[in-house]
């Protein structure tokens, strides 16, 4: 990746009307306007059916839990800053509206799917037979981030995560954190991104980190076997792990060369402990199973910021806002290309055809659009149409069908590229 992005998020996503903010929501919660809503959509069915084919399973769980649930997780003791506060329900103990400390009565938007999941997986029994045990979610959670650190889509209050636990026994660990870092190297080639580095986040001298030393290097001996697998290069930097183990965090810059996390692996011996789960193995006896923590992309919201940044608009095909815009000479081709729009969007693309101005000011005006259909006299007489591709290429006319179905193989492919190389 280059050392630095010559885009910047907040603006140019503003300037392509992505997403916004308003001080009446509030800062740090952001709404997506349609061309935004559309690359979050297509990043999430992506997301979703690269899991669904490596055998994942996709629950929804609430966004609010028990106060009782964060304590048991260790979120409430280690992570309470993060947290917002407590919110009392039901009649008030002492009648005026408040039950102090009772935690009982108080649920706290949450600030983590984890324990959400570990509770899930507890509600039904287990044999070794189910294991692995792959959950996934896009849920959303919250972060009681400071005023002073919130920026845009990169540091948000509300977010979206693309979150997965997996349920295994502790010889299953390593295959499944290798799968998990295998799926998101492959959907950071589908996005057109290059991490900035990878890091083994370990634990530091701090009293926040739980657990025995001996699990905490159990689960980074994995890790540093996952990585060294697999050829990626990383450093290892204490004080960075989460406050339940280790973690491999896939690290990006911004625009300015900030780096955050964005897709990361972690394994957890401490939940599964905490909340007592367990399954019955092949010896008919009680075992407790490791969860490992994946995200492929991270937050949505991050996700496409950094999508953003990268590509400045010039999204990959698959996930752009608009993939084909149709473009008639004049006036007299628009019903055949109203039959293209209707065909392209009946097809599954994002297609539309633009009203006014010249066709070099329609052209200027979508440039960001991957493939523009021109359509003159000469093709809407033979029934064709003829492919500008947004570098500047022109393909050469083909009948309609012919061009949607080549654009509908291409965008299904999830390359990052613009179109097919010739063989």
């Amino acid at each position: 990746m280059a050392s630095h992005l010559p885009y910047d998020h907040r603006k140019l996503g503003r300037e392509l009307d992505l997403f916004d903010t308003d001080p009446l929501i509030g800062a740090g919660l952001p709404y997506w306007l349609p061309a935004g809503a559309a690359i979050r959509h297509a990043l999430e069915e992506y997301v979703r059916e690269l899991e669904r084919k490596a055998g994942y399973q996709h629950v929804y769980s609430p966004v609010l839990g028990k106060r009782e649930l964060y304590e048991i997780s260790g979120h409430w003791e280690h992570y309470r800053d993060g947290m917002y506060p407590p919110m009392t329900v039901g009649p008030a103990a002492d009648g005026r509206g408040s039950r102090g400390e009772d935690a009982a009565g108080q649920v706290v938007l949450r600030p983590s799917l984890c324990p959400h999941h570990a509770v899930m997986y507890r509600s039904r029994a287990h044999s070794y037979r189910e294991l692995p045990l792959r959950m996934a979610e896009l849920g959303g959670m919250y972060r009681a981030e400071l005023s002073g650190v919130l920026g845009g889509l990169t540091r948000a209050r509300s977010i979206q995560l693309n979150d997965a636990h997996i349920f295994c026994a502790a010889d299953q660990v390593r295959d499944e954190a290798a799968a998990a870092l295998k799926m998101i190297r492959q959907a950071y080639w589908s996005l057109g991104i290059e991490p900035a580095r990878c890091r083994l986040s370990l634990a530091g001298p701090s009293a926040k980190y739980v657990g025995s030393q001996q699990l905490w290097d159990q689960a980074a001996a994995v890790l540093r076997d996952v990585l060294q697998g697999a050829g990626v290069a990383y450093e290892e930097e204490a004080g960075e792990a989460a406050f339940y183990g280790p973690k491999i965090d896939v690290q990006v810059a911004d625009s300015a060369e900030r780096e955050a996390s964005l897709s990361t692996v972690q394994v957890d011996f401490y939940q599964p402990e905490r909340f007592g789960l367990e399954y019955v193995g092949p010896d008919g006896g009680r075992h407790r199973p490791v969860m490992v923590h994946r995200s492929v992309v991270g937050s949505l919201e991050r996700a496409v910021a950094h999508l953003i940044d990268v590509h400045g608009g010039s999204f990959p095909p698959w996930i752009a806002p608009v993939q084909l815009v149709v473009l008639p000479v004049s006036d007299a081709q628009r019903p055949q290309a109203e039959v293209l729009v209707d065909a392209a969007i009946e097809q599954g693309l994002r297609a539309e055809m633009p009203a006014d101005g010249s066709l070099g000011a329609r052209i200027r005006a979508h440039r960001l659009v991957p493939y523009q259909a021109v359509i003159g006299a000469a093709e809407a007489k033979v029934g064709e149409v003829s492919i500008r591709l947004r570098d500047g290429r022109k393909l050469p006319p083909v009948r309609i069908a012919e061009a949607l179905s080549q654009i509908i193989r291409h965008v299904a492919s999830h390359s990052p590229e613009l179109w097919p190389a010739a063989p």
